[in-house]
């Protein structure tokens, strides 16, 4: 007799069910683990670049995630993401309501050769990360209660349709020929505009401290992050199978590219080379290749690497003269990584780029590109004025004064 826990059909697949194979559950059960690693070392990234007082709360953000976007991915994230398309917009929340539907059989749209369960589970890491990234922005001066209340509605109301639509299989975006191999605008570029969107709603530190705490922390976060970002982007080949095995290569290569390209940079503009330099320069790497992953050749890699590394090196310093409290420069990493990301795929995919003369899905990027980037940071604005009114967003002065490890979680960094 079957087993259901929350509308969860775990009966085992009968033998005869031949699309499942084991070699491809193996690999996606290995990649989910390895996404979901990537939050841990999310924290540890942010948490050794943030000032001493403010360690515990910042990793605290990126952690938190894994509890409250778990929760709200079985009960309607999932449902809202990947459910029956509704204009190609968004799932309709009852098809997959509290994982009903959700079995152990593979379900041939998501993963023809691996339990459905099993694809849920590994888009769950991607849900859980996006918000975590945005935490960058506003460090050291957001009311905890709060952020909990933006990044459950951010995960219901903006996540959900950027995934739908480039990645179900009746998408707006995937229909329209859009490419997004591992998430460069459902999760960078999301997380990027909404974070420039938090900076500017937060406004300023009261004071800004840009001493490290820990830059320890942040070479072991930067490890995790390149280690979890191979489930991250080969993973989303949902198989044992050549794509993955391109994806991981390219990974590794775009990220090696980006590094030395930053480290270099710093050397030429008569700046130390910087193990912080080298961190964020790797972290930019594997951003912008996420969307060409599976798509561009490793010469190209190499190109979009070196490219997103002077980019977003610019855009740190274009924000700085606005004068843009971005904390851990969050916009210029992953909303600017992202879209280069994204224009690069336009431009060097294999067969459909623009260097083989077809400026098609060229054009089309640039055109999600404005969408994403208006959508996303229109209406992240939006929920941070909502969240603002039932809960202040910003902490008290003297809060922030203290920090707010001390001051929201009564705790401190020994």
């Amino acid at each position: 007799m079957a087993t259901c826990l929350f509308g969860v059909d775990y009966t085992t697949p009968s033998s005869k069910d031949l699309s499942l194979d084991s070699g491809d559950t193996a690999w996606m059960i290995v990649a989910s683990a390895f996404v979901l690693l990537m939050t841990p070392g999310l924290a540890f990234f942010y948490g050794g670049m943030v000032n001493k007082k403010n360690v515990i709360s910042t990793m605290l953000q990126s952690f938190v995630a894994l509890g409250v976007i778990s929760v709200v991915w079985v009960f309607v994230g999932f449902s809202l993401s990947f459910g029956d398309s509704i204009g190609g917009i968004i799932g309709d929340p009852r098809t997959f309501f509290v994982f009903r539907n959700v079995t152990l059989a593979p379900n041939a749209d998501f993963g023809a050769t691996i339990p459905f369960l099993l694809f849920a589970l590994f888009q769950l890491k991607f849900a859980i990360i996006t918000p975590a990234l945005i935490t960058g922005s506003f460090a050291g001066r957001i009311r905890f209660r709060a952020y909990l209340l933006f990044m459950v509605l951010f995960s219901i109301i903006i996540y959900p349709p950027l995934a739908h639509m480039t990645w179900h299989p009746d998408g707006l975006l995937r229909n329209w020929g859009i490419l997004d191999f591992a998430g460069g605008t459902v999760v960078h570029m999301s997380a990027g505009f909404a974070a420039l969107a938090g900076a500017l709603f937060l406004g300023k530190r009261k004071e800004v401290d840009d001493a490290p705490a820990n830059i320890p922390f942040v070479i072991l976060g930067t490890g995790l992050l390149w280690f979890g970002w191979f489930g991250f982007n080969s993973g989303s080949a949902l198989g044992a199978n050549t794509d993955a095995v391109k994806a991981f290569a390219n990974t590794n290569l775009a990220s090696a590219t980006a590094m030395i390209t930053w480290v270099f940079y710093e050397r030429f503009q008569n700046r130390k080379m910087s193990a912080l330099g080298a961190c964020i320069g790797a972290i930019v790497g594997l951003v912008a290749i996420t969307p060409a992953a599976g798509f561009v050749s490793l010469s190209h890699s190499i190109l979009i690497g070196f490219v997103a590394a002077l980019t977003s090196n610019l855009a740190i310093r274009l924000q700085a003269k606005f004068s843009i409290d971005d904390t851990l420069d969050v916009f210029p990493s992953h909303g600017i990584g992202g879209v280069v990301g994204m224009v690069l795929t336009g431009v060097l995919a294999e067969n459909v780029g623009l260097i083989h003369g077809d400026s098609t899905i060229f054009l089309r990027h640039l055109g999600t590109m404005l969408g994403v980037a208006i959508f996303t940071f229109g209406l992240s604005y939006l929920l941070y004025i909502v969240v603002n009114y039932f809960i202040p967003m910003r902490v008290r002065s003297d809060q922030e004064q203290r920090g707010l490890d001390h001051s929201q979680h009564g705790e401190r960094l020994n």
